[in-house]
């Protein structure tokens, strides 16, 4: 195995260590926790995280317009109740905090373990869940993946507004209703701290469907050309929205090169054309990965004047393009 690294189970604190010299915003708490170095006074605390190896997803959303704190697990690997609820403690201003979490069973349960320990504190605490994932047939089911950074965007925004959590969380969830997402890989990631493969490819095949997790898809085909791949996210999509004036994000799983994240964009927009739709906005580049994944997913929601404010608002992230 050939990575970048110095020993396997000093993966994530070596990683924190480094993120931090590059962001001088930030501050690290309990080892694991990422937080603004200047919190906010006033207004709805945002915490997210999960499992490492989503970078930037999360601890590169930790600024102005978007997190108040990210949790970071080992590498695909869901945090400890009792960091999340420090999280959430290091946060709270007395306005409320909002947990934005993706739908897999350990982040769920350890992330709603840590609410109610912190709602017995007095702690006015609520939580979404993003499902964004169509690769998954049952809605209860979906995982949470591209779509969750735009979740962060929308909700850092609302609460800059000065909204309620209440109100946060209703508008959040109403968005949600219309955020699909679906991915695809030419090559799996390599897991650093196992040195084992997701998956297995050849060298002539394509996985449709993966999982940011290292999962395989929901099957397997000979590859193909970027139009051709382009067109078979897109008809999956398609299955579950309707609109003709969309909000689009191409997502880089990791390993791939900026180059063809904007052929694969450039055949997005020439595809969604075709079907005389409208992109009011075109998010291009590494949001949500998978470690050195190679592949991309594409992540669409309904034109909403508000979340497009949202995107267009400031933030100090270094991370949201």
């Amino acid at each position: 195995m050939k990575k970048l690294v110095n020993q396997r189970e000093n993966f994530l604190g070596d990683m924190l260590d480094g993120l931090k010299l590059r962001d001088s915003n930030i501050e690290i708490l309990e080892e694991t926790i990422v937080v603004r170095k200047e919190r906010k006074k006033s207004g709805v605390a945002l915490v997210s995280g999960g499992g490492s190896g989503h970078e930037p997803a999360h601890a590169g959303y930790v600024a102005e317009g978007m997190l108040d704190a990210a949790v970071c697990g080992e590498v695909f690997t869901s945090p400890t109740p009792d960091k999340v609820l420090a999280a959430i403690k290091a946060v709270d201003n007395g306005d409320g905090v909002l947990l934005i979490i993706k739908n897999y069973s350990g982040d769920v349960m350890n992330f709603e373990m840590a609410q109610e320990m912190a709602q017995a504190e007095g702690h006015n605490v609520a939580s979404i869940i993003v499902k964004d994932d169509v690769a998954i047939d049952n809605e209860e089911q979906r995982r949470g993946v591209a779509g969750t950074v735009i979740v962060h965007k929308y909700a850092g925004y609302l609460s800059d507004q000065n909204l309620s959590l209440d109100q946060i969380t209703e508008k959040v969830e109403t968005m949600m209703e219309t955020l699909y997402s679906i991915g695809m890989a030419i090559e799996p990631c390599l897991v650093p701290t196992t040195g084992e493969y997701g998956f297995n490819l050849a060298e002539d095949e394509m996985e449709i469907g993966i999982g940011i997790h290292g999962e395989k898809g929901i099957y397997r085909e000979k590859s193909e050309t970027v139009d051709k791949i382009v067109n078979r996210l897109l008809e999956e999509l398609f299955k579950h929205t309707k609109s003709s004036r969309l909000i689009v994000m191409v997502n880089g799983m990791g390993g791939t090169p900026d180059s063809e994240l904007s052929i694969a964009a450039k055949y997005v927009m020439e595809n969604l054309s075709s079907r005389e739709v409208t992109v009011s906005k075109l998010l291009v580049g590494d949001y949500m990965t998978a470690l050195d994944m190679q592949g991309f997913s594409l992540t669409v929601l309904d034109e909403n004047q508000t979340v497009l404010d949202a995107l267009e608002a400031k933030t100090d992230s270094k991370y949201f393009k």
